[in-house]
């Protein structure tokens, strides 16, 4: 019994030997394309990966030039290899990654190499037995004190891969073997090709193709507005036209596109964290306030959250009766479609990088609908209606209450934003379709301050006959009377 087992267990693991060397070709041809596809597929989500890559290339085939180019090898010798190693740990995504390491290791290396010296020398002075128990006590108090250092939020934030080198070169300077003649020459060739690796990756990352993290968290935080302002946009209209049927929903992406508002905190912190590395750039200038566009992203997410429990209720299996509907379709609709459009209008102003229009007029009428609202439900309308069934419009009406509020508050951040930042002022244009083309009028654009009220006078030119003087007349009538704002 125990061999003819054994003689089936050996032909199964032959049988399935053959069937796996028999499909291997065909698996290994499914296998790459689908590697093939999945390529296609990240490059095309975001080309500047391809750049990136083509980037790293260029910046370690720059580097590598120290084994090739005699002079550079004869001064820094085997070491050169460090600036190869540098640019590998170094060459980041974007600008503001690669300078913040290079920058940490530059300056980590240099400060420990001096301080492991100096440690060195310190405790080579206290004789054969002293020195080891003084190298010993200096690695201990360094490593845990800046190993607890590294705890520190902000720290870690932004040099804790600089306290790393730190512990690393401080203890490997430190408790070397060689003369003190010999660790300088050392950590001096060393910090050379560091500087050198750093240098490489921050020239290339600047001016081959940049990739910079205050853009992307300019445009992230922009695009989470408008993401919420989908959503508001639709609503009304989705939650009073009745439930939403599955393959409907599907058609409607912009019902769950402010999903990914909901986890974008730590995105958005590293993004400013990086972005603060970065020097000034095009309309980005020096002390950027990127600080707001974090507290602009909380009050996003907060608001995130509640559209979150709004968006359960498209579903919800308690109906209120079609009375109550009406009483509160057009208000809630009306503040959900004007709080969409004030979100998307404060998306265009930061992506444009223009002062938000204050007073914004879609908040003002989500605004008055939201009070409007509030009396109704305070009002003594209601008893004779299901508890039950009230209970879900009800707290549909207070979420988009809440909403509104959240809105308002988003509105201020971006004004606050637009006044940090320097936005430039909204430019408002008499459009010369409102002039008669046969006026011979001389016009131009105007630049106005954003205010509630402007007033745009037109200027006549002579006319050179009674017919096109009295059409002068009347269109410079006409326009004063509806350019008045």
């Amino acid at each position: 019994m125990e061999m003819g087992s054994g003689n089936n267990e050996k032909a199964g693991i032959l049988t399935r030997g053959w069937r796996w060397m028999k499909d291997l070709p065909k698996n290994s041809f499914t296998k790459g394309v689908e590697i093939a596809r999945q390529t296609k597929k990240i490059g095309q989500d975001d080309p500047r990966r391809v750049i990136h890559s083509l980037k790293l290339g260029l910046a370690l085939t720059l580097v590598s030039l120290f084994y090739y180019f005699q002079p550079l090898y004869k001064n820094f010798g085997v070491s050169a290899m460090w600036a190869v190693m540098t640019v590998v740990v170094v060459f980041e995504f974007s600008v503001g990654a690669t300078i913040g390491k290079g920058l940490n290791r530059g300056l980590a290396t240099f400060i420990a190499g001096a301080l492991g010296v100096g440690a060195h020398y310190l405790a080579s002075m206290t004789g054969k037995v002293g020195e080891p128990i003084f190298i010993g006590l200096f690695v201990f108090l360094q490593a845990a004190v800046t190993t607890f250092i590294r705890f520190f939020p902000k720290v870690k934030a932004r040099y804790d891969y600089g306290l790393v080198i730190f512990i690393l070169t401080f203890s490997l300077v430190s408790i070397s073997g060689f003369r003190t003649d010999e660790i300088l020459d050392l950590a001096h060739k060393r910090l050379s090709t560091i500087l050198v690796g750093a240098s490489t990756c921050v020239i290339v990352s600047i001016f081959v193709c940049p990739v910079w993290a205050g853009e992307d968290l300019h445009n992230l935080v922009a695009d989470h507005l408008e993401k919420l302002g989908n959503f508001l946009e639709g609503f009304g209209e989705e939650y009073f036209a009745g439930s939403v049927e599955a393959e409907f929903k599907d058609n409607k992406s912009f019902l769950v596109g402010y999903r990914s508002v909901l986890n974008s905190k730590t995105t958005e912190e590293n993004q400013a964290n990086l972005a603060r590395w970065e020097p000034g750039h095009g309309k980005f200038m020096y002390l950027h306030p990127w600080e707001q566009y974090l507290k602009i992203g909380a009050l996003t997410r907060k608001c995130a959250c509640r559209i979150e429990a709004l968006n359960s209720y498209l579903n919800s299996e308690i109906k209120a009766p079609e009375e109550v509907f009406q009483k509160v379709q057009e208000i809630c609709t009306i503040m959900s479609k004007e709080s969409g459009q004030a979100l998307k209008e404060l998306s265009l102003a930061i992506g444009t990088m223009t002062k938000p229009s204050s007073p914004n007029r879609h908040i003002v009428n989500s605004t008055t609908a939201a009070q409007n609202l509030e009396s109704l439900l305070k009002s003594g309308s209601w008893e004779d209606i299901n508890l039950r069934q009230l209970i879900s419009v009800a707290a549909v009406a207070s979420l988009l209450i809440d909403i509104v509020i959240s809105v308002e508050d988003i509105a201020e951040s971006v004004t606050e934003l637009a006044t940090l930042a320097k936005f430039q002022s909204p430019e408002l244009t008499v459009p010369e379709s409102k002039i008669p083309s046969n006026a011979g009028i001389s016009t131009k654009q105007l630049q106005v301050q954003d205010c509630p009220r402007v007033i745009i006078s037109i200027n006549l030119t002579p006319a050179t006959d009674e017919v096109h003087q009295s059409q002068f007349q009347d269109s410079n009538q006409e326009a004063k009377q509806n350019v008045q704002v």
